[in-house]
């Protein structure tokens, strides 16, 4: 009985953190970049469209980010529940792997 009250608490540990891993990548995924300001993105000699460039490796960058944490956190919740239903307890890890 106390396998199993300990099972399910792994369980709903690892799918708080599968869930948290997940909102945050929707939360990521739902950030518009800013809209270009003034005529068009060729104004200025093409400087509006090489900023938008940027921004859009910038936001590449952050998405891929956010996307290897999600993985990691998946990861790291589907040892957990495979822990949690073989009636072990799950690895020990540190907070940034």
């Amino acid at each position: 009985m106390i396998r199993e009250a300990a099972g399910e608490s792994a369980l709903e540990t690892a799918a708080k953190r599968l869930e948290r891993a997940v909102t945050l990548l929707e939360e990521r995924l739902a950030e518009r970049p800013a809209s270009v300001s003034g005529g068009g993105l060729f104004d200025n000699g093409g400087h509006s469209l090489a900023a938008e460039l940027e921004k859009s490796r910038a936001r590449e960058k952050a998405l891929e980010e956010a996307g290897a944490e999600a993985s990691a956190a998946l990861g790291r919740a589907i040892l957990e529940i495979r822990a949690a239903l073989n009636g072990a307890a799950p690895p020990v890890q540190s907070p940034e792997t």
